[in-house]
């Protein structure tokens, strides 16, 4: 099994690219014209402020004055190498060559998904994470949302967390875009700690993508997320698939959440069972389902993935997790249940962690009247507000399931702001704020914003 490439060189022109070529050039110009009255007011003034405001201004033309010559060079240096799109009749019969029972819809009925997730245990000589009969009294869940570069948040918290010795070993992480970079490390437990750390407070924009201005005229992506997949690389390395696979064989289950665009469904992939299968491209697969799950569709170049059907190879597109879920549980909670106890054992309970990498809480902010920002603003309120709802819809299945909910996000009154994406200075502020939290007896959300008050209501 192999995953492809997703832009190929090629040398053709056509006149589609040339236009675009010279409208580029065309806009940089106009702008600069435009320009030129202000510029013109400053010098003459020689006020402190208007000056400042020039040289700022020259900045911004000198990066335009770039951005129209990269434009004019990279225009019909690109394209999309072509798909061999999977049939919509055979999504349902899709093989990954190698590979068993590694991963699900996210949206298939439940107990499908406790079939496939539980088929392997007694393989393992687990039967279930409950079938131990020197199992712990409770039963550790944990969900980690998205959020970019406020995952900070959620890396934060969990280290705080061990530090303050309360840190439990979760036997399911689910994780989707940034919370599936940090899944991984939060599965593996504290002695990861050290890596987490550093990988939301070392790194910055330029180690996670680079700008892709050809993807504006007919690439995939405004961005190269090159630096993010040497990243991911950098830190998984074969000991660690091992240490996974060994978490998998004790019946500790990882799942991570991409989104296959073509079929406008979520997928659940079983991290340890990828780890313990001994196919010698595990490894490629694991990373790239980590890049897939935290890849923003047209930001981030989207993911392809090989499959095989009836002897026949095809590819599937796979791009950020949050599209259809911005946090997810296992659909099938019932292996983390105890129901039928045997005489004189105390009841297993069941506890979910769930890290909300945002603000849950409206944010005002005074929205100036043209495309660009009111497109910003409704987007980015869409996203909140679908993220809000998956909290509703966990919540209502551990009511249940009788689970215990607990919730943390980030606090309305953390205001710093993010300069750029992924702005270093930012992610080292909010991780800190996250420790802080965690390692001071932090104090978990009941219930999502509003349910607290329906519940009460009700009763």
């Amino acid at each position: 099994m192999e995953i492809s490439g997703n832009v190929d060189n090629l040398p053709a022109v056509t006149p589609l690219r040339t236009t675009f070529r010279y409208l580029g050039q065309f806009a940089v110009v106009w702008l600069i014209l435009r320009s030129i009255r202000p510029v013109a007011c400053a010098l003459k003034s020689g006020h402190e402020q208007q000056v400042n405001d020039f040289r700022r201004l020259v900045r911004r033309l000198a990066r335009l004055a770039f951005i129209g010559f990269t434009v004019f060079l990279t225009a019909g240096c690109a394209t999309i190498s072509p798909r061999n799109v999977l049939p919509e009749a055979s999504a349902s019969q899709v093989e990954l060559e190698g590979y068993h029972n590694i991963r699900f819809w996210g949206d298939a009925p439940a107990r499908e998904i406790e079939a496939i997730v539980m088929a392997d245990m007694p393989k393992s000589g687990t039967r279930s994470p409950l079938a131990s009969e020197r199992q712990p009294a409770v039963s550790n869940l944990l969900a980690i949302s998205g959020g970019a570069e406020d995952g900070a948040f959620g890396a934060g918290v969990l280290v705080g967390w061990s530090d303050a010795g309360t840190r439990p070993v979760f036997d399911l992480v689910t994780g989707v875009s940034s919370g599936a970079l940090i899944a991984p490390f939060a599965f593996l437990g504290r002695d990861h700690d050290s890596q987490l750390r550093e990988i939301f407070t070392k790194y910055g924009r330029k180690d996670i993508f680079t700008y892709n201005v050809s993807g504006l005229l007919e690439g995939s992506s405004l961005t190269d997320d090159a630096p993010l997949a040497r990243l991911i690389a950098k830190y998984v390395d074969d000991s660690f698939l091992q240490e996974i696979a060994r978490e998998r064989l004790k019946g500790r289950i990882l799942l991570i959440g991409t989104t296959n665009l073509d079929t406008q469904r979520p997928v659940l992939w079983d991290m340890g069972r990828i780890a313990m299968s001994n196919n010698r491209d595990a490894i490629t697969l694991f990373r790239k389902i980590l890049l897939a799950s935290a890849t923003l569709p047209g930001v981030f170049p989207p993911v392809r993935i090989q499959v095989r059907v009836g002897g026949q190879d095809y590819d599937e597109l796979h791009v950020d997790g949050g599209v259809t879920r911005q946090v997810f549980i296992a659909p099938s909670l019932s292996p983390f249940v105890s129901r039928d106890q045997k005489p004189g054992r105390p009841a297993r309970k069941s506890r979910l962690y769930v890290i909300r990498n945002g603000k849950i809480d409206p944010e005002w902010q005074s929205v100036n009247e043209n495309v660009l920002s009111i497109t910003q603003r409704s987007i980015s309120t869409l996203i909140k507000n679908q993220g809000i709802g998956d909290l509703y819809r966990i919540y209502s299945v551990t009511k249940r399931e009788g689970i215990d909910f607990n919730l943390a996000s980030i606090p309305s009154d953390f205001t710093d702001t993010s300069k750029e994406p992924f702005d270093q200075r930012y992610m080292i502020s909010l991780f800190d704020r996250g420790y802080d939290l965690a390692s001071h007896n932090y104090s978990w959300a009941k219930a999502p914003p509003g349910m607290d008050l329906a519940t009460q209501a009700h009763n």
